[in-house]
């Protein structure tokens, strides 16, 4: 949530302030990067991406959100490329997030599509279909554990939108570690679990171009774990999964929020070093006391402005103590802090000297 200094390099054509703007960037022949709107979020806008020239139509890589503004904002961006949505074939979804995955399923119901899904997001469709709500359960829990119940009340009591099961079908195949044929165009999917455990990213390496959802995002750090089922160490595994990027060749970086970047493994670079630097910040803050999550969180800085705890609205407030149980737990698990369970639930941490 915090985002490392932004890097010296040149940005891209579209920049920070125009990425969001309507309508298709060829980012390379065949390939055009699609922003579909985000109405009342902070990030503006979803990325999607058409791949054109292939044998059985349009595929897209996610399908953004199931709003009337995105459908129309897609089939007009299409239709300057001289598609129209019928033609969309197949839709590859990095991962169940609403802004990415229940416009996938309401094209297939129009169109026909077929929707491709990581397996690890499996049991997180299940819970949203047993649980029939799109509140942040999993967060909420998160809250509970780190002392922040008020909070967690807070946000239980947010309006956060009716609940339509419609939208959260089953994908119609489960993705994976395996290689995708489209046509001449083979696609590598790779799963990346930690914004959630069962994201992954698809990797065009023919034309160096990594789809990289919200695994890679050119000026902000995704959430970390944001799902309905808790998973034990998800930071751990959002670390783990910047690092595989790392061992692959470098490419261009085409997020799900942002511009198109020059370097995944740039950019990953300086998500590794923002994490090492909140995870030191985060053992200092600790210093000689036991703490819960939210007391931590309320003594970090937020944002590029370093707003304080109190600044931030009740949501981000939960994403900020998400974040810091989350740094915590990884400073547990690489045995420079230690927690204690109160009979109450809430998960007290002291850092380890010597």
């Amino acid at each position: 949530m915090t985002p490392p200094t932004p890097p010296t390099t040149p940005t891209p054509r579209f920049d920070r302030g125009r990425w969001a703007d309507a309508g298709a960037q060829t980012v390379r022949p065949g390939v055009h990067r699609i922003p579909l709107p985000l109405p009342d979020d902070g990030l503006r806008a979803v990325n999607v991406y058409a791949l054109e020239g292939l044998a059985d139509g349009l595929v897209l890589i996610d399908g953004g959100w199931s709003i009337p503004e995105s459908r129309k904002a897609l089939e007009d961006a299409l239709a300057g490329l001289g598609h129209d949505l019928g033609e969309i074939s197949h839709i590859l979804v990095t991962h169940i997030h609403r802004d990415h995955y229940t416009q996938a399923v309401e094209l297939r119901r129009l169109l026909g599509s077929r929707v491709y899904l990581g397996s690890g997001e499996r049991r997180g469709l299940e819970l949203l279909g047993s649980l029939g709500t799109s509140q942040p359960a999993g967060s909420i829990q998160t809250l509970l554990r780190a002392g922040a119940h008020e909070l967690a009340e807070q946000v239980a009591a947010m309006d956060h939108g009716d609940f339509d099961p419609s939208v959260w079908e089953a994908p119609d195949r489960w993705l994976e570690a395996e290689e995708l044929r489209f046509g001449d165009c083979e696609l590598t999917v790779i799963p990346t679990p930690g914004h959630t455990r069962g994201h992954v990213v698809y990797l065009d390496r023919a034309r160096g171009l990594l789809f990289s959802g919200d695994h890679v995002l050119p000026h902000i750090t995704p959430s970390i774990g944001f799902e309905l089922g808790p998973t034990a160490l998800p930071l751990g595994d959002y670390l783990d999964s910047l690092r595989l990027m790392t061992t692959l060749a470098d490419a261009r970086l085409l997020p799900a929020h942002g511009p198109v970047g020059d370097s995944v493994h740039a950019r990953v670079g300086e998500l590794l070093t923002h994490h090492d630097d909140r995870l030191t910040e985060t053992l200092t803050v600790l210093g000689d006391r036991t703490l819960d999550a939210h007391t931590v969180a309320g003594e970090l800085g937020w944002t590029r402005r370093r707003l304080p705890f109190a600044d931030l609205n009740a949501f981000n407030q939960m994403l900020a103590v998400n974040e810091t149980a989350a740094h915590l737990d990884v400073l547990v698990a690489r045995g420079q802090a230690r927690h204690t369970r109160s009979d109450g639930g809430v998960d007290h941490y002291t850092a380890v000297t010597g």
